[in-house]
């Protein structure tokens, strides 16, 4: 059982790394995003280090969506996902597994050059300290929520844009306590109810998102 999951680990990651193509196109996103918006609104600091926070969410959001469906579509598509279904595993241990390996392939590089982004944008060392803890805390949540959707849609054909329908209630408020926090660093006010309520949502994800998926993965196949 431990060298099957460890088989779908080495694999997803493998193949992730194999598409560069495909890996590049949501940072390629992400940084164009970013690039363009300071010269749509122009370069006023005050400006940028308004709405920066909110630019570098939005993008986020919608550059991991680029990368979702194929959380299980593949799989679904060549079989092997039926199988593993059917080998005995733990299916809420497979989805963690391609949760895990959809965040370091669409967030960890998001973190990795979130200096970058904070220098374009004119944010603060405590605007940049808030955005990094928000971004540490949120990106998951959204990982474990979309495998949830991709899993309810993964047998639906031309159904790529209801992931992104059956998440919105979560992006709403993720966005809004994410944008708080770094707002209230901003004015040197503690952000830390923000952070907590993030938290308590990705909490509430890791209980419950796994198994909710491997019983949406389950349906499916039928």
């Amino acid at each position: 059982m431990n060298r099957l999951i460890k088989g779908v680990l080495h694999r997803d990651l493998a193949v992730a790394f194999r598409q560069k193509g495909e890996l590049a196109q949501p940072l390629l996103f992400l940084l164009i995003v970013v690039t363009l918006f300071p010269i749509a609104v122009g370069p006023a600091p005050q400006i940028l280090q308004r709405i920066g926070p909110g630019v570098i969410w939005v993008a986020a959001i919608l550059s991991a969506l680029l990368g979702m469906e194929r959380l299980f579509k593949q799989d679904y598509q060549d079989g092997s996902l039926e199988q593993l279904l059917l080998s005995g595993v733990p299916v809420f241990q497979i989805v963690v597994i391609k949760s895990a390996v959809h965040w370091l392939v669409s967030f960890l590089p998001l973190l990795l050059l979130s200096p970058l982004l904070a220098l374009f944008l004119n944010l603060s060392w405590p605007m940049y300290l808030a955005l990094c803890a928000s971004l540490l805390l949120g990106t998951p949540l959204l990982s474990l929520v979309g495998a949830i959707a991709v899993g309810l849609t993964v047998g639906v054909e031309k159904g790529a844009l209801l992931p992104s329908l059956l998440m919105l209630p979560v992006f709403i408020p993720l966005l809004i306590f994410a944008t708080s926090a770094v707002e209230s660093a901003a004015l040197h006010v503690s952000y830390a109810p923000q952070l907590a309520i993030i938290g308590a949502m990705l909490m509430c994800a890791l209980a419950v998102a796994p198994f909710a998926t491997a019983y949406a993965l389950k349906v499916s196949q039928h």
